[in-house]
């Protein structure tokens, strides 16, 4: 399995692209750069997953499905934000294209495969209402959840410490130490950095 990170959009966001066997998924594409898009050259895209909507994590889903055909994935929840996208922008002064309508929503507990590799859906609410991450045995694909020595916003319509912190402690923090999180901005960390040293949650 191979994870391919590219930082897109004035937000400095990571959209991901997981491959494995000659097939590929494409996570939170906020915008779609050159390098994503010969980096997907050669592989069958299966999906485009949203771990939230929120404009910067989203704002490419348009292009990104028109270039690989792929459907659209998301959590039923933040179905409202992925369609107030283009107004997301506008208050951040950042132009986006609008996005299609999901083709299926995920649920906790679903599966999502990319050639022989598989992750676990965790639902993990907080920074927005349908936010999720993708787990499998030593990664985690964690949108804005957690960071190397932070954790996402709770400012934004939908958001809420309370739940946020929820989130972290149940769906996160029950993973070993040696987790690596690829995070939604900024550089990776492991869970056993964050359990030990992240200001928020070290009480």
């Amino acid at each position: 399995m191979e994870i391919l990170t590219f930082p897109v959009t004035p937000f400095s966001t990571n959209c991901y692209v997981i491959k494995d066997s000659n097939e590929a998924i494409v996570i939170d594409p906020g915008e779609i750069t050159l390098e994503l898009t010969q980096s997907i050259a050669d592989c069958n895209v299966t999906m485009v997953f949203n771990t939230h909507c929120h404009c910067d994590h989203s704002g490419g889903n348009a292009e990104a499905i028109k270039l690989t055909g792929a459907p659209l994935v998301c959590h039923a929840e933040d179905l409202p934000l992925l369609q107030s996208l283009c107004e997301q922008g506008r208050m951040f002064g950042v132009p986006f294209t609008a996005s299609p309508d999901p083709d299926r929503f995920v649920e906790h507990g679903d599966i999502i495969k990319v050639g022989d590799a598989q992750f676990e859906v965790r639902h993990t609410p907080g920074h927005s209402p349908g936010h999720v991450v993708l787990v499998n045995e030593d990664i985690i694909i964690a949108g804005d959840v957690l960071f190397a020595g932070s954790i996402g916003r709770t400012d934004l319509p939908g958001g809420s410490m309370a739940q946020l912190l929820n989130s972290i402690t149940h769906q996160l923090l029950t993973l070993p130490d040696k987790t690596i999180v690829y995070c939604g901005h900024g550089p990776t960390t492991t869970i056993g950095e964050e359990r030990v040293s992240n200001p928020f949650l070290v009480r």
